[in-house]
């Protein structure tokens, strides 16, 4: 007895508080499931809805029961709450409720039984197809920011198209709407659908195709889960818009689709510009431009004169002008250089001029005194020189004559 107790207390022992034993409680019971990934079937009791807006219920099967919490965000969207005996299926994520020691399931969406099992098997299909990446954000396409020939999907005689059109009147009436009709609801719709869309791809020049209709139960929606039509909308080679029922209706359409409206009205307000906010932006863009063209004139007007000042001071005519003042200058100081130079040499020619004056037989012949030449041309320096009958030239400083020698000079 006593070896026993001896091993038991050397043996390592972990001693957990309440509170550590509720954490890892709650740690391994929310850890096992998420959001949307538990869905549980049972029936409704014990419902009570309390004045916060939250619900309480329980889920029953058999002996078993668990209970169920709708907060208040999540009872606003849903269209009806279930009642008491009622068999469901409910999504929802577990909980550990620690000041109670007891688990909650937390609720945000119930379906009865037989339609919880058709969305089920939606589920199932989501699934797949996400994993085939129809769903995937890098798919999505833009949309044209100015559209002009507009394919729509839906019923000719529904509402959703009424909608649209209005819409396109208001906002955006330069585009061209193409209705291509299909049936929106009932065994053959998925078909019809699928045909419709079809007929849009062939069409040039389409910018963009709305698939909608209003609103209506699961049922009346159901064919915009098929898988024929969601995969005709990923295929489609102009983007989509999905404007399928009201806000709070979401189909497999809608993820596949480019973009995803919560009505058909707000399809069309998605797909198109507002022609008000196109012809204000426009506005603004030309009074911006005007500026801007202003601006750069005003910039190019005063460079234009930047340049024009240095133009002038670098000008050729300037360059031109200035040499010819200094030529001008040059010029007149060379006259005066030549003129005093001229000065210069008058002044040193006068004095052998006076002298060349006073040589100058002209100057002799001008005091009466004369030349006498033989008729060849020879002077005659001496009166021995003539002789009797001789025809002698005699020349003064005013002309000359001709004379005829009438005796000799004595010997």
């Amino acid at each position: 007895m006593n070896e026993n107790w001896e091993e038991f207390e050397l043996a390592p022992i972990t001693v957990l508080t309440v509170s550590q034993l509720a954490a890892h409680l709650k740690e391994a019971v929310e850890s096992r499931f998420a959001w949307g990934d538990l869905w549980v079937e049972g029936e409704v009791g014990d419902l009570r809805p309390t004045a916060p807006g939250h619900i309480f219920f329980s889920l029953k099967e058999g002996r078993a029961q668990i209970t169920c919490v709708v907060w208040k965000t999540h009872a606003a969207r849903m269209a009806q709450l279930p009642a008491n005996g009622q068999a469901v299926l409910v999504r929802g994520r577990i909980g550990y409720y620690e000041d109670r020691g007891d688990c909650r399931l937390y609720v945000d969406r119930w379906l009865p039984l037989g339609l919880g099992q058709r969305f089920l098997a939606l589920e199932a299909l989501k699934r797949r197809l996400e994993a085939e990446g129809l769903f995937e954000p890098a798919r999505k396409r833009p949309l044209p920011p100015y559209p002009q020939r507009i394919g729509v999907v839906t019923s000719p005689a529904g509402a959703a198209l009424r909608d649209i059109i209005n819409v396109l009147r208001r906002r955006w009436p330069l585009a061209e709407l193409i209705l291509s009709p299909t049936v929106v609801q009932g065994e053959e719709a998925p078909a019809a659908i699928v045909a419709a869309l079809e007929a849009l791809q062939a069409l040039p020049d389409l910018d963009l195709i709305i698939i909608a209709r209003g609103g209506g139960s699961h049922e009346e929606l159901w064919a915009f889960n098929d898988e024929r039509v969601v995969r005709a909308v990923a295929a489609s080679i102009h983007p989509v818009i999905s404007g399928v029922g009201h806000a709070i209706d979401l189909t497999l359409t809608d993820a596949a689709a480019d973009v995803h409206a919560p009505t058909p009205s707000a399809a069309a307000e998605i797909a198109t510009p507002d022609r008000e906010a196109v012809a204000s932006t426009l506005a603004a863009w030309r009074d911006r431009l005007r500026q801007a063209m202003e601006s750069r004139l005003q910039a190019m007007a005063q460079a234009l004169q930047a340049l024009e000042a240095r133009l002038q001071v670098h000008a050729p005519e300037r360059a031109l002008q200035a040499r010819a003042e200094r030529l001008h200058l040059l010029q007149a100081r060379l006259r005066s250089a030549i003129h005093q130079q001229l000065l210069r040499a008058g002044a040193r020619l006068a004095d052998p001029q006076a002298r060349l004056n006073a040589l100058n037989p002209l100057a002799v012949l001008a005091r009466g005194y004369a030349l006498v030449r033989r008729e060849d041309g020879r002077l005659v320096t001496r009166a021995d020189q003539v002789r009797a009958g001789e025809r002698l030239i005699l020349h003064w400083a005013d002309g000359h004559v001709t004379v005829r020698v009438e005796g000799e000079a004595p010997s």
